[in-house]
């Protein structure tokens, strides 16, 4: 799935939805303004009112709006979207320039991840080493970039499912999509195999031998060469994520 393009919904609810929600997430409906009046939208896209009002209470749920009496559904501030929402995710990926997704993204891995590294390697049992060292292997063994995005993916839940925090569980899991869009633009490096496997081991080594600091430390070294390499390719051409994995 191309995030960055989404498909259109089929169904005329779903695409009133989706439509309405990139309008907001894009800014050409703006913190504090009104959504279109009803029966605009009811002619525009040749719907009920009943039709139109579910359209907007699946909004509201998102956080995107809130609906007041006497006055209509009106965009909420930004910073009351449920970002982690995967349809509010997509379409902020979808109008935001890639560099700054990305660097939005790591801020938030570079806060959450070595942390949970850390934690890992205290709370792991052998249930959990086993599967990150499943997810490594996996890794080890792709032959393209496409190959390394799944069991890349897995790793990270993994880790996070160590930790045996279920907050921290369910971030990793609703910060899975925006993952995606991570690896994919640091896979676009040519030398994104030999680059990554290191780093990804130096984690596994470290919460296998149930090293607090040293899986921190690794999460970070792996999170800063994550944005060197991603400075790289947006300063530069890109490869493609089918292309042979070099090293």
């Amino acid at each position: 799935m191309d995030y960055r393009n989404p498909k259109q919904r089929k169904s005329m609810h779903g695409r009133i939805v989706q439509e309405l929600g990139m309008r907001i997430v894009s800014g050409g409906i703006a913190p504090g303004e009104r959504l279109p009046a009803e029966p605009s939208l009811c002619e525009a896209y040749g719907v009920s009112r009943p039709v139109l009002r579910e359209a907007t209470r699946v909004l509201v749920a998102k956080g995107l709006v809130v609906s007041k009496p006497r006055v209509g559904s009106v965009v909420r501030a930004r910073d009351e979207w449920h970002m982690l929402d995967p349809d509010v995710l997509v379409w902020t990926i979808s109008h935001l320039p890639e560099g700054e997704f990305f660097r939005s993204l790591m801020t938030v891995r570079q806060i959450i991840e070595p942390a949970a590294a850390a934690l890992a390697a205290i709370s792991a049992t052998a249930d959990d080493i086993a599967r990150i060292g499943a997810a490594y292997e996996r890794m080890e063994s792709a032959r393209t970039a496409a190959e390394l995005l799944d069991p890349d993916l897995e790793f990270h839940r993994a880790v996070m499912s160590a930790t045996h925090n279920d907050l921290l569980a369910y971030i990793g899991n609703m910060l899975s999509l925006a993952l995606t869009e991570s690896i994919k633009l640091t896979s676009r490096h040519p030398n994104t195999h030999a680059l990554s496997l290191p780093r990804h081991k130096a984690i596994f080594t470290a919460i296998a031998n149930r090293d607090a600091l040293a899986a921190r430390q690794a999460s970070v070294v792996q999170l800063d060469n994550a944005r060197a390499d991603a400075n790289s390719i947006l300063g530069g051409a890109a490869l493609e994520p089918d292309r042979p994995l070099s090293g």
